[in-house]
């Protein structure tokens, strides 16, 4: 398709506004007959805009329906900075062909930061919580780390550094840049400690500097997170257990798990700590467990964990396909796993774990009609035993792990 025939052109502009375009976009944004953006894009690029100037409407529509139904016409969305970096640029790429579009980045408010720090932006992590829990953070706070957070708006930087103060990481250097590349840009440093800046612009970026502390809550980056750093009543898939059964589910970026009796919450926590994009759904009928898992969640750095309050395998009806099922030690409802086993697609894997009995002769059952793998995993600890020290053993863990055909 040639340039010419792309109808729709999204044009990121910076704070500097007209002045920091370069003349391939100020012609699209010229010749457009509608121009989408924010009140703010449609300001700063108003002596531009010749066409009709559009809003967006409140709430967002995600589903870009205005724009595409003006499919054949000259049209142009105003974007911040680089419309693919946490940007509606995404967003519009779900509904219009790359092949029909034309995109012109500014540089990102990541890059902008990085730039005024002198940072080597391919060192640091860099987290968008516009719009999203300020819990996003947790996982990226390891020692000696550098972060880039794109906030929400003028509280954004307070709460996050309270939240360092909180866990352990007062000293981290925070720096606050707003407004960048714009008339009012500023950068203030101070730390979360000691954070007592003002009048912030809702256009901020936030810098990191992670300084961990003597009680500093810092998650370990791999499976198999301590027992403490979760909140439970005694349902939980200890330490050991879980690492070997994180191994057993092996998570795959992008993927859905269902962790069903979820406890907890401790194996979909773990899943969703893997990567960024993975999802999980904790199925969890007590009430109390299940409210327990959410604030779970949050404290070790994954609020998109879904949990749902009920029983399988009725609570599993309507529930997105999974690439992966857990199911916990102590059930010994054929049913479940009978809908567990239907519910996964060619190619899903399935764990389940067994302390009784009864559980571990439904996983024998399971095993000898399709196959897969047994394990049997038996932890000692050492503990003392009068004046001397000698090993205490754990129940037996019967686990079973299957992949569908």
């Amino acid at each position: 398709m040639s340039a010419s025939s792309k109808w729709l052109s999204v044009v990121g502009i910076g704070e500097d506004g007209v002045g920091g375009l370069g003349d391939a976009a100020k012609r699209l944004i010229g010749e457009a007959e509608i121009v989408f953006g924010g009140k703010r894009h449609l300001a700063l690029a108003n002596e531009l805009i010749k066409g009709e100037s559009r809003a967006w409407p409140i709430p967002f529509d995600t589903a870009m329906r205005e724009v595409l139904a003006l499919r054949g016409q000259k049209v142009c969305v105003l974007a911040s900075g680089d419309p693919f970096l946490h940007g509606v640029g995404v967003t519009l790429a779900r509904h219009v062909p790359s092949g029909e579009m034309i995109a012109i980045p500014a540089p990102s408010a990541f890059s902008l930061a990085a730039s005024r720090l002198g940072w080597a932006l391919q060192d640091v992590e860099t987290v968008s919580l516009h719009g999203h829990s300020i819990d996003l953070i947790r996982p990226l706070l390891q020692p000696n780390r550098r972060v880039l957070a794109l906030t929400s708006d003028g509280e954004g930087p307070a709460a996050v550094a309270s939240l360092l103060a909180g866990h352990g990481f007062g000293a981290s250097k925070l720096t606050v840049l707003e407004a960048l590349g714009g008339e009012d840009e500023r950068i203030r440093t101070t730390t979360a400690r000691g954070f007592d800046l003002e009048k912030i612009n809702a256009l901020n970026v936030l810098a990191l500097e992670i300084e961990t502390g003597p009680e500093a809550r810092v998650l370990p980056l791999t499976a198999g997170r301590a027992d403490a750093l979760f909140e439970h009543d005694g349902q939980i898939t200890k330490r050991a257990v879980r690492a070997v059964t994180l191994a057993a589910l092996a998570p795959r970026r992008g993927e859905l798990l269902w962790d069903i009796g979820a406890g907890s919450g401790s194996i979909a926590i773990e899943w969703m700590l893997a990567d960024p994009a993975m999802r999980a759904i904790a199925i969890e009928g007590d009430a109390e467990r299940a409210a327990r898992i959410g604030r779970n969640a949050a404290a070790l750095g994954v609020p998109g964990l879904k949990v749902i309050e009920g029983t399988a395998p009725a609570a599993l009806a309507g529930l997105p396909t999974p690439d992966a099922i857990f199911i916990g030690g102590g059930g010994t409802d054929a049913g479940v796993m009978d809908a567990a086993v239907a519910a996964l697609p060619s190619g899903g894997r399935l764990v389940a774990n067994a302390v009784t009995l009864e559980m571990e002769a439904l996983l024998l059952a399971r095993h000898a009609a399709l196959g897969g793998e047994l394990t049997r995993i038996a932890i000692a600890r050492e503990t003392a035993i009068g004046s001397m020290r000698g090993w205490r053993p754990a129940m037996p863990v019967t686990q079973w792990s299957w992949v569908k055909a």
